[in-house]
């Protein structure tokens, strides 16, 4: 019998055994509207009642196209993305030192209504995240923020951390100032930490997070699989999941096309198919820009036999993780949280 019906096989057992999150992908599908009124595609994001572009502009690589092509490169790559309905902007902190904000605050002078805007808390404690959150305000030039998340859970003691150290109390006093509408977080790690801070916010009365970042890539599915062990708790509880990391990470480019594995159109289509929000994709260039909205613009959700035959191309280099290295070791920490934890940067 071919591998390809064997992984087929695979993938109809496990879909077997999530038939809520299969009926909740078909939802969240069904829930996204064809574009017309925004030039990309919206769905929903969680129990928000908020809806966004189905791809997110990635903060971190609008500040290296900034460093490498310059702010006013960067700028109209931002103010271009807007106009073709990318409304969603994803930043962090600590994303080079801070510039990423910056320019992007630069970007949304007169357009900061237009946004979705998101970025992210790197510190655990309560002083530390209040400061965060007052740097980022006034590097974004805003009064509010979207969405703030909690970054890059990668350790095993983050979440710990993050309740016991002040930095969620700090997160709550945002929401009732209203400087943060919405708060979630983020990890590429391990499956476990993110259920972890799944499991540690029910101890809160009357809260859950509204949303949770993850890899979302055809290697994950084989692979520490965040989209099948922590995407089925969040569909339940009605978490917003945003993708990344759909082209593998560790290239400009993305890892999985430079390696020939998939193509980036097969990366982010088969990342869209699966029941996210959004899909945070990096855009170092106007090429990168005018493909993932093309990809965006076109998508049509992958078929049960098309996502089979994908898995099973990718699987045997899936498997021993070679290609998500981000998983496994510290090269792919931020230098931020590598020294929080006593780790060379």
């Amino acid at each position: 019998m071919s591998r390809h019906g064997s992984t087929r096989r695979e993938f109809l057992h496990h879909v077997g055994l999530t038939a809520a999150a299969l009926a909740a992908t078909e939802t969240i599908l069904a829930a996204q509207d064809d574009g017309a009124a925004t030039g990309i595609p919206t769905r929903p994001l969680g129990r928000t009642g908020e809806r966004v572009s189905i791809i997110c502009l990635g903060g971190w690589h609008i500040g290296k196209c900034a460093i490498d092509h310059g702010e006013k490169e960067a700028i109209k790559i931002m103010h271009r993305a807007l106009d073709e309905g990318v409304t969603f902007w994803d930043n962090s902190w600590d994303y080079h030192g801070g510039y990423s904000e910056e320019v992007m605050g630069k970007a949304l002078k007169g357009r900061r209504d237009r946004v979705f805007l998101m970025t992210k808390n790197c510190e655990r404690d309560y002083r530390g995240s209040k400061k965060n959150l007052e740097d980022s305000l006034r590097r974004l030039q805003t009064d509010y923020l979207d969405l703030w998340q909690f970054h890059e859970m990668v350790y095993d003691n983050d979440p710990d951390w993050v309740f016991e150290k002040g930095g969620f109390r700090a997160a709550m006093e945002a929401l009732k100032e209203g400087k943060v509408r919405y708060v979630g977080f983020t990890g590429h790690k391990d499956p476990r930490i993110h259920l972890k801070m799944l499991e540690l916010v029910k101890r809160v009365p009357d809260f859950d997070w509204h949303t949770a970042q993850m890899p979302i890539n055809v290697m994950d599915y084989h692979y520490r699989s965040f989209q099948n062990e922590v995407v089925p708790v969040c569909l339940q509880r009605g978490i917003g999941v945003i993708g990344m990391k759909s082209l593998g990470g560790g290239h400009p480019r993305g890892r999985l096309p430079d390696q020939g594995v998939a193509s980036a159109e097969e990366c982010i289509r088969y990342a869209l198919s699966l029941p996210i929000s959004s899909l945070v994709c990096g855009m170092i260039s106007m090429e990168d820009l005018e493909q993932d909205v093309r990809i965006a613009r076109n998508f049509k959700p992958m078929t049960v036999d098309e996502k089979t035959a994908l898995l099973a191309r990718v699987r045997d280099q899936a498997t021993d993780g070679r290609h998500e290295l981000f998983k496994s070791t510290q090269v792919f920490d931020g230098v931020h949280h590598r020294r929080q934890h006593g780790f060379s940067a």
